[in-house]
């Protein structure tokens, strides 16, 4: 693939009125935290039928399961799509991140962390159960798995644990950075066994176990007030001797193997990191055109900026990033659509660089803009904060330099 479709260009230019009509007049409340982005969401989902094909794809899902089939392959129902509908459920994401990244990260925990979690490793009443209302935005979902001790060492270094009580289980633990923590109605939480072995803490089996809002002995924190990504809320979740039963037990089985807590959440690492690469493309793609637009107009004795060479050479290098960027996406659909994923070290590596083009494109767009770059009204002020994140989150940088190098030394 080396362009996109008259299709995928017209379904581009569908949400992009969408995301005029319905994202832009709403970018202040989303950015100072006064509005959550749900509504909008659940928005675009109706008006795309992004929510009829979710329960299409349920059920196919559902049936598979029913059947035996091994589902243990990495999620597809997620942002990163399914197969030959790759590029569909790609161009929203590209789209909204042209001003508002935060929507997609909520979106992506929900339909693609949340949901495909227990989509891949759940039974069928599971699946039924909560997973349908996440994939439909019914409910709003979240992935537990960071805490304030283990940031990066997120299993090894995991310390909230699930003890054996009865038929059930007893949760404990804080997990931390959570997206759509404060608002999330389902949330898949990860934990260590503590069977009372003598096992160390960092060998133990990790089980995941999915909670529901309300529940005794679970707080959700009010959103964090953070650096960008505003229109995402984040928060913690502490756990003081949460009951569940053992359906709340994903799988129900303490068993280690494929779909096990361990494994699921390495399959989820790649899906978030190759879906971070399209939401650096769209955020690149805006920096690039307000900085393109911003050069033909601003003048400076008597002439555009543009015609400056040290202009022309940061739109140069911005338009370098953002072929780059978009050639790794396209690499992504043409694999799904071959019915092929992506191995933890490549993810890895799209991650790595779509972040850091990301970050660089954002910083040099507020450069060329000079003071006014400093300024909100301009926009690449926030979208330089919202980008820095993307080093950050699903895994900082130097975490996936260890998963390529990891790889390169395997072979």
């Amino acid at each position: 693939m080396f362009e996109w479709t008259e299709e995928q260009l017209m379904v581009r230019d569908a949400v992009r009125r969408f995301v005029e009509s319905e994202v832009v007049p709403n970018i202040e409340a989303l950015e100072h935290g006064d509005l959550p982005p749900y509504d909008i969401i659940r928005k675009l989902y109706a008006t795309f039928g992004m929510d009829q094909l979710a329960r299409d794809r349920f059920k196919q899902r559902l049936e598979a399961k029913v059947a035996g089939a091994d589902l243990h392959r990495g999620d597809r129902s997620g942002p990163t799509g399914d197969g030959g509908a790759a590029a569909m459920t790609l161009i929203p994401i590209i789209e909204l991140c042209h001003y508002c990244p935060g929507i997609v990260t909520a979106m992506g925990v929900t339909v693609g962390l949340a949901a495909g979690t227990i989509m891949n490793q759940g039974t069928p009443a599971q699946m039924e159960r909560w997973g349908l209302d996440l994939l439909t935005l019914e409910r709003i979902g979240a992935w537990a798995i960071t805490e304030p001790d283990s940031g990066s060492d997120a299993l090894g270094g995991m310390k909230s644990t699930a003890r054996r009580d009865g038929d059930g289980y007893v949760l404990n633990g804080n997990k931390t950075f959570i997206t759509n923590g404060p608002f999330a109605d389902t949330i898949v939480y990860y934990a260590k066994l503590d069977d009372g072995s003598a096992t160390p803490i960092r060998d133990r089996p990790v089980l995941t176990f999915v909670l529901e809002r309300g529940m005794p002995g679970l707080a959700q924190s009010k959103p964090f007030r953070k650096m960008g990504l505003h229109s995402s809320p984040t928060g913690e979740l502490f756990l003081t001797d949460v009951r569940v039963g053992r359906d709340h037990l994903l799988g129900e089985t303490e068993e280690a193997g494929p779909g096990s807590g361990r494994d699921s959440a390495k399959a989820n690492f790649v899906t978030e990191r190759a879906g971070l690469a399209a939401m650096a493309l769209g955020l690149i793609e805006e920096c690039l055109d307000l900085s393109v637009d911003y050069a033909k107009n601003r003048k400076l004795w008597d002439r555009p900026i543009g015609d400056r060479q040290l202009i022309q050479l940061k739109l140069a290098r911005m338009e370098v990033a953002r072929l780059n960027v978009q050639n790794l996406v396209f690499r992504h659909i043409e694999l799904s659509s071959a019915g092929k994923s992506l191995t933890l070290a490549e993810a890895s590596a799209m991650k790595l660089y779509a972040a850091q083009a990301a970050s660089e494109v954002a910083m040099e767009a507020v450069q060329l803009f000079g003071g006014n770059g400093y300024m909100a009204e301009f926009r690449v002020e926030q979208l330089a904060r919202d980008a820095r994140v993307f080093q950050i989150y699903a895994g900082t940088d130097e975490i996936q330099v260890t998963h390529i190098a990891k790889d390169l030394l395997s072979r």
